[in-house]
C-alpha cells in the first residue's frame, strides 16, 4: 500500500475541538473538502448562521469560518453522506466523565465514541482512515478497530490513528496556526505507517514537519492525558503554595516569579488562582487515576488524585475566605460574581470555579448576582441546576440574578468576587462600582488581575488570592 492522498475529510462532532480544528484545516488546505457534521441541528445552524453567530466563542474563529465556509468548509447534519464521501474521518465527540456504573466519577464515558464508530462501520462503502481526536482512555483505538472490523462490509479496511488536540481555549486559533507540536500515533505496521503519512501530509500544508511527531498508538493516547495532568499539577502546586503565602504574609506573585526564573521550570502555569477548570484537566486526571487503579498501581492513582483534591480545596478555601471576611456570615447579603466561564476568552463553563463558588454562596443563603461577557443566560441556569440538583431551579432563581454588565451586577452588593480573568474587569470604572455598593465594600480577587492598592485608595477592602494581607 501507499499513503492515501486525502481529498475529503469528515469530522464527527462540531464542538470546541472539532469545529475550530477542522475549520483551520479547511483554511490551510484549500484543496481538501472538509465537512463537519453533528446530530445537533441547532449547533449546525449556528455554524451556518448568516451573521456568523457561531455556537462557541473563540478569538479569531469567525475570521477563519468567514474565509473557508462555502469554499471548502461545510457544516451539516447529514452524517452518513459525509462518512461515505470522506477519505479520512476525525472522531471528535464528547467523552465526559461517567456519572454512573463502573468507574463512575473517574472513567471516561465512551458512549459517543462507540456510537460514532458503529455509524462509520454501518455506513462506509470504502476504506477509511479513522482518527481519534477526542480525549480518550488508553487502548480506545483497539476497541474502535474491533467494532469497525466486526461490523463493516467485506473488503473494507479501516486504519486507526490517534491525533490528540493540545489546544488552550481562548488561544485555540493561534495554537492551531502555529502548534508546539502535532502528535500522530499509529500502529507500527506498514499499513499503520502509511495512514500516518497520509495525515502528516494534511498538516504539512502549514505545520513544519519537524513539529509533527509520530509515535506508537498507545503512547499518543497516554501523551494527551500526561500533558494535561502535568499542567494541572503545576497549577495545584502553586495554589498549594498560595495558601502558605496567605497564612504567612508572603506574596505568591513574588514566589512564582522567583521559581519561574529557573530555566528548568519556566514561568508558565505558575499563576495562583481560585482553581483550574475546563473540559480537560479534571477529566483527564480522573481518567489517569482510573487507569492507574485498573493497572493495580494504587500509589500512582493516589498521587494524581491529589492534584484534583488540591484544586477543590482551593475553591473551598476561597469561598470560606469570603464568608470569614464578611464578618463570618453572608446570609441575605448580596455577593457579585464577575465571570462565569472557566477562563477568559471563552464561553466554556465546564468545571468552572465560578460554579463551585456560587454553589457555596447559595448554601450560605446569600443573594448572588452574576455577570459574564460571553456566557449565555441559559447556560448559567443549566450549570447551576446541575451543580445544585436537590434545589429546584425556581428556588435558585430566587437567590440568583444575571446582570447585563459589571456595574449593574455590583449595585447594592457587599462584595465583588473576581472568578474569571476577563480583561474588561481590569478596566471597570471601580470608583463608580464603589459608589453603588454597600459599605464597607469588599473585593475578592480570585485571579490576581486587579491593582489592589488603587482599589484601596478608592475605599475598597481588598483580598487577593495568595497574598497574606490583613484588612
Amino acid at each position: 500500500m501507499a499513503p492515501v492522498t486525502v481529498k475529503k475529510i469528515c469530522c464527527i462532532g462540531a464542538g470546541y475541538v472539532g469545529g475550530p480544528t477542522c475549520a483551520v484545516i479547511a483554511l490551510k488546505c484549500p484543496n481538501i473538502i472538509v465537512t463537519i457534521v453533528d446530530l445537533n441541528k441547532s449547533r449546525i445552524d449556528a455554524w451556518n448562521s448568516p451573521d456568523f453567530s457561531l455556537p462557541i466563542y473563540e478569538p479569531g474563529l469567525v475570521d477563519v469560518v468567514k474565509e473557508a465556509r462555502g469554499r471548502n468548509l461545510f457544516f451539516s447534519t447529514d452524517v452518513d453522506k459525509a462518512i461515505k464521501e470522506a477519505d479520512l474521518i476525525f472522531v471528535s465527540v464528547n467523552t465526559p466523565t461517567k456519572k454512573s456504573g463502573v468507574g463512575a466519577g473517574f472513567a471516561a464515558d465512551l458512549n459517543y465514541v462507540e456510537s460514532a464508530t458503529r455509524r462509520i462501520a454501518a455506513v462506509a462503502t470504502s476504506s477509511k482512515i479513522v482518527v481519534e481526536k477526542s480525549t480518550v482512555p488508553m487502548r480506545t483505538a483497539e476497541s474502535m478497530r474491533t467494532i469497525l472490523e466486526a461490523n463493516s462490509k467485506p473488503g473494507l479496511r479501516f486504519d486507526i490513528l490517534s491525533n490528540p488536540e493540545f489546544l488552550a481555549e481562548g488561544t485555540a486559533i493561534s495554537d492551531l496556526f502555529s502548534p508546539d507540536r502535532v502528535l500522530i500515533g499509529s500502529l507500527q505496521t506498514p499499513e499503520g505507517l502509511d495512514a500516518c503519512r497520509s495525515l502528516i501530509e494534511v498538516y504539512a500544508n502549514w505545520v513544519p514537519k519537524e513539529r509533527i511527531l509520530t509515535v506508537g498508538l498507545w503512547s499518543s493516547e497516554l501523551s494527551k492525558l500526561a500533558a494535561n495532568a502535568m499542567l494541572a499539577q503545576r497549577i495545584s502546586s502553586i495554589n498549594a503554595l498560595s495558601a502558605i503565602c496567605e497564612a504567612t504574609g508572603a506574596n505568591i506573585d513574588e514566589v512564582a516569579h522567583a521559581v519561574g526564573r529557573d530555566s528548568r521550570m519556566g514561568p508558565k502555569f505558575l499563576r495562583a488562582s481560585v482553581g483550574f477548570g475546563g473540559s480537560c484537566f479534571q477529566k483527564d486526571i480522573l481518567n489517569l487515576v482510573y487507569l492507574s487503579e485498573s493497572l493495580h498501581l494504587p500509589e500512582v492513582a493516589a498521587y494524581w488524585r491529589q492534584v484534583v483534591i488540591m484544586n477543590e480545596y482551593q475553591k473551598r478555601r476561597f469561598s470560606k475566605t469570603v464568608v470569614d471576611t464578611l464578618f463570618n456570615t453572608i446570609t441575605n447579603k448580596n455577593i457579585t460574581v464577575l465571570g462565569f466561564a472557566f477562563k477568559a476568552d471563552t464561553g466554556d463553563t465546564r468545571e468552572s470555579a465560578a460554579i463551585t463558588l456560587i454553589r457555596d454562596f447559595l448554601s450560605e443563603r446569600a443573594h448572588v448576582t452574576i455577570y459574564d461577557p460571553q456566557v449565555e443566560e441559559a447556560q448559567i441556569w443549566y450549570d447551576l441546576a446541575e451543580a445544585i440538583p436537590d434545589t429546584p431551579i425556581e428556588q435558585i432563581k430566587k437567590q440568583v440574578t444575571i446582570a447585563p454588565n459589571a456595574l449593574d451586577a455590583a449595585k447594592n452588593s457587599e462584595a465583588v468576587v473576581i472568578a474569571t480573568e476577563w480583561k474588561e474587569f481590569i478596566d471597570i470604572d471601580w470608583k463608580a462600582v464603589y459608589d453603588t455598593m454597600n459599605k464597607p465594600a469588599f473585593v475578592f480577587d480570585g485571579r490576581m488581575i486587579l491593582n489592589a492598592d488603587a482599589l484601596r485608595q478608592i475605599g475598597f477592602k481588598v483580598k487577593t488570592i495568595g497574598r497574606g494581607e490583613k484588612i
